[in-house]
């Protein structure tokens, strides 16, 4: 017998459940406390007040984060359990049905009908919900809806990004701290955006400058309406 070669070769599309989550909550995380602290600065809060805004926002930020992520994907994971559950249904219902039915997809997929049914039948006999699934409904099990991964990877990277401009802010002194965390949060941003995009295969140059656009949008405007204002917290 001729030994058998395993297919080796690894795609990115392996990394988008955890990517995705992680590159949302980091990039949250910084724009979002960084708006935060520059925006209460702007309003003429004391060192000490900046320091439990932004230690409350990360806290706040990575708690929504995680219960956002969970409860949108479970939503997704419930989606997919239901079609499951019916395609399992009709497959012990009507299975020359269902095997009719992939075969036509194959066909529209450019088999001809000999072979498309050559192949339905093959892969049904191994594993008929796993064909349908897959090529029927486009459930993948390397992407389907992993909730509690996306909700721990969000609030992990949410914390990580938010902590970045609270150090710059226990860093820095006075009338720097706006300068200083909207310089730095930018540069933070745009490393992110980059190493994202690079892993996803992707222009590093496009994907740092999509999160600067947005980053210095975000901080432009809460530090315009924290001036405004000039409330003083607390």
């Amino acid at each position: 017998m001729r030994p058998t070669t395993r297919h080796a070769e690894r795609h990115r599309t392996e990394r988008i459940g955890w990517l995705r989550a992680a590159v949302l909550g980091a990039n949250d995380g910084i724009v979002s406390t960084a708006s935060l602290l520059v925006g209460v600065a702007a309003a003429g809060a004391s060192p000490d007040s900046l320091l439990v805004t932004g230690a409350a926002g990360l806290m706040a930020g990575a708690m929504s984060m995680a219960a956002g992520e969970y409860v949108s994907v479970q939503a997704q994971a419930d989606t997919e359990s239901a079609d499951i559950g019916r395609e399992r249904a009709e497959l012990a219902d009507s299975p020359a049905a269902e095997m009719q039915e992939l075969t036509q997809l194959y066909i529209q997929r450019g088999l001809d009908a000999r072979l498309a049914g050559q192949v339905a039948s093959q892969l049904m006999s191994r594993d008929a919900l796993a064909a349908h699934a897959r090529d029927e409904l486009g459930i993948a099990d390397l992407l389907k809806a992993r909730p509690v991964q996306a909700a721990f990877t969000s609030a992990a990277s949410f914390a990580g990004g938010a902590l970045l401009p609270l150090v710059v802010t226990s860093l820095a002194a006075g009338t720097a701290v706006i300068p200083l965390v909207s310089a730095t949060s930018l540069v933070f941003l745009a490393l992110l955006g980059a190493m994202a995009a690079g892993v996803g295969g992707a222009s590093a140059w496009t994907g740092a400058g999509r999160v600067l656009f947005w980053g210095a949008l975000a901080m432009g405007i809460t530090a315009a309406v924290g001036a405004l204002f000039g409330t003083t917290v607390a």
